[in-house]
């Protein structure tokens, strides 16, 4: 049981990825995300290579349904797999194999691509791209957590969710948030926006520490990372 939304935000060229699941560390397998080339994911019974497969194939020149067209051709068990994928145009694609799980469904849409499976309402990737969109001015983490949201309260997964998380990435190499809640009794979706809400504000100065510590913020915490 998953759902992801890879995202981004024709404002600002940042990538992002979010996803969930009844299954542990859902983010570790199924969330990719490059700075300024874009986001996958991969799930179902998950391939954790087909996600740095299209980002390798958009990196090098494909757009989202190519490198998506591309990958799933050359999968021999692609019917078996459910991938979404944007690019940092914005282009995205969705692609659901014959054997995904119970009821599923995908949207691709300007700016993003969504998918579900073993879904309660086949209507949850649609209700996560729409809120995905509702506010293009709004930060991308917060539109990612808009999404899985709304997914949730659209019905969300047939059972229980134990894991969610999320990626953004944005101008330097490496991702700029990688949240996750690996496991949990409560509800995975609250907790990684608590998380988020946390460490939004905190963001910006960490990429600062790293590209010039000489005049980053310093939190005097002992030990701060």
């Amino acid at each position: 049981m998953t759902l992801s939304l890879a995202g981004c935000c024709g404002r600002t060229g940042m990538v992002g990825a979010i996803v969930s699941s009844s299954s542990p560390a859902v983010a570790a397998r199924c969330a990719r995300a490059r700075a300024r080339v874009g986001a996958a994911c991969s799930q179902n019974i998950t391939d954790p290579t087909l996600g740095p497969a299209l980002l390798d194939r958009i990196a090098a020149g494909a757009s989202a349904a190519d490198a998506l067209a591309a990958v799933t051709a050359a999968t021999p068990l692609a019917a078996y797999r459910q991938l979404t994928v944007v690019d940092a145009f914005g282009r995205s694609a969705a692609f659901s194999g014959e054997r995904t799980l119970g009821r599923h469904a995908d949207v691709s849409a300007p700016g993003c691509a969504a998918a579900g499976n073993l879904l309660a309402d086949a209507a949850v990737p649609a209700a996560m791209a729409e809120a995905f969109a509702a506010d293009p001015a709004a930060d991308l983490g917060d539109r990612l957590v808009a999404a899985l949201t709304a997914g949730r309260d659209a019905g969300g997964e047939e059972g229980p969710v134990h894991s969610a998380g999320m990626l953004v990435c944005d101008a330097v190499a490496w991702a700029v948030t990688d949240l996750r809640v690996d496991w949990t009794e409560g509800d995975p979706v609250a907790e990684l926006g608590e998380l988020w809400a946390r460490w939004q504000p905190l963001a910006a100065d960490y990429v600062a520490r790293a590209l010039d510590p000489g005049s980053a913020p310093s939190y005097g915490v002992p030990g701060d990372q």
